[in-house]
This record gives C-alpha cells, sequence and structure tokens, in this order.
C-alpha cells in the first residue's frame, strides 16, 4: 500500500506548490506512480501540470460527494480551482468531516506508490483533512527569521490531528526553501531552525530563483528548464526516500544522477 505525504505550510510563497510539482516529478521519472492532489482553491499545483482549469470532476466534487476520487483523477492529477473554496464551506458543516478525504482516498491507496496532496497555504479545514488523511506530513518553510514560528503553528495542527484523528502521522521533515545560503541571512535562519527541530529538518535546501517561476510559466519541470537548480530536488528526493526506507527507488534515483 502507498504511503500519503501532506506537503504544508503556514502561509503562502514558501515555495510549497513547486516542490510538490517537482517532487512529483522526480518520482515518476524513476518509475513510481504517484497521485498528485491540489487541495488549494488557487489550483496553482493544477496549473503547472497545465491540467485544463475547467476539468471536471475535481477535488470540490470529491470532497463534497458528487464524485468518487478515481473518477477525479486527470493524468494522475486530482486538479483544483476555485469552486474548493465553496466546498470547504460545504463540508465545514458536515458530521465526520475532517475525516472526508481520507475515506475518499481510501481506494486509491493501493493504486499508487505515493500521493502527494498539495495543501493551502493556510492550516484550516482542508489542511487538516489531509493530515488526517495522511502517513506523513512535509512541512516547507522560507529562509527567514520569522518562519520559525510559522514552523511551531503548523506542529501544533500537526499534533492536534495526531492526537485527535491520526496516530499513525509521522513527521517525514521541514524542508528549507527559497534559500540563498551565501548570505549570512539564510545561514543564520538555517541554524536557528536546525537548533529548534533537530533532526527533522532535512540537511538538503532549495535555491531561490526566478528560473522556478518561468518554468511555472511554460508548465515544464525545472528538472529540464535549468538542471542545475533541478540538482537541489534531486537530493532532496534521495533524502525523503531515505526516510521512507525505499530502498529500490533510491537505487533507481542514483542511477537517474549519474546518467
Amino acid at each position: 500500500m502507498g504511503a500519503t505525504i501532506a506537503v504544508l505550510s503556514q502561509k503562502g510563497g514558501t515555495g510549497k506548490t513547486t516542490a510538490v510539482r517537482t517532487l512529483t516529478d522526480v518520482l515518476r521519472r524513476i518509475d513510481l506512480d504517484v497521485l498528485a492532489v491540489d487541495l488549494d482553491p488557487q489550483g496553482n499545483l493544477s496549473d503547472y501540470f497545465d491540467v485544463d482549469p475547467d476539468a471536471a470532476p475535481s477535488i470540490a466534487d470529491v470532497l463534497a460527494g458528487r464524485a468518487e476520487a478515481a473518477q477525479a483523477i486527470h493524468d494522475d492529477i486530482i486538479p483544483a480551482n476555485l469552486s474548493l473554496a465553496e466546498a470547504e464551506l460545504m463540508l465545514a458543516g458536515k458530521m465526520g468531516r475532517e475525516l472526508t478525504l481520507r475515506r475518499a482516498l481510501k481506494p486509491l491507496r493501493e493504486r499508487y506508490d505515493l500521493i502527494l496532496l498539495d495543501c493551502p497555504p493556510s492550516l484550516g479545514l482542508l489542511t487538516v483533512n489531509a493530515l488526517v488523511a495522511a502517513d506523513h506530513a512535509l512541512l516547507t518553510t522560507e529562509a527567514q527569521y520569522f518562519a520559525l514560528q510559522g514552523v511551531e503553528q503548523a506542529l501544533e495542527v500537526i499534533e492536534l490531528a495526531r492526537d485527535g484523528l491520526n496516530p499513525e502521522l509521522g513527521w517525514l521533515g521541514v524542508v528549507f526553501n527559497i534559500a540563498d545560503m551565501r548570505t549570512k541571512h539564510s545561514r543564520e535562519a538555517f541554524t536557528t531552525l536546525e537548533e529548534h527541530v533537530g533532526r527533522k529538518l532535512l540537511r538538503s535546501t532549495i535555491r531561490s530563483s526566478i528560473a522556478y517561476a518561468e518554468a511555472a510559466e511554460r508548465a515544464i519541470s525545472i528538472l529540464d528548464h535549468r538542471p542545475d537548480l533541478g540538482a537541489d530536488y534531486l537530493a532532496l528526493t534521495d533524502e525523503i526516500l531515505e526516510r521512507l526506507k525505499m530502498r529500490d527507488a533510491r537505487g533507481r534515483l542514483k542511477a537517474l544522477v549519474e546518467a
């Protein structure tokens, strides 16, 4: 049975959606079946994968009970659009609302090696649904001192989900994103975060670059647009696979890196 990973951040602008898009691409290149689920009403992940904005059914239809999750898959993406905001409001009034996504995705867990959930840039009901549906939580944070406050808030929500509804939820790690480790500010922010979260902080850092926006605009992977930057994500993927204990996949990744 495949693992489900909720990728979250306390606010926007942390490179979270780019991380989901690029990790999905790397994992697929090493022959893993990966489902990416867009849980952000802005639909940025869907745009990044060049999914038709009018594609239906979407994750909103799944959460509203109008469609099965399998029916909402478009090229191994379950897309989102602004109708998800309305679905979230409807969800708030339902019994067992925190379990809705978990129940919807359950039939797909044997079909995919990994399911990546791109949470909205907030810690509301959609993110709670993702944490309850997930086996692991992966947090992205930007290279700023104020990011520590966001990490602490996300930790609290993860602990609430674990204590109340998903005791098996594991913390996969924290990704230090949009970083320029040549600057003293980024290095000090990294050290401060490391002191706070310890081993939860992943060693691989993702450099900041306008190239990510260019790749998103063209709906192509950073691996193809700027392979030198893509190397950051190859290293990050290896670290994640190590933590997931997916040894065979790590071997295939090593072959991809060396090719």
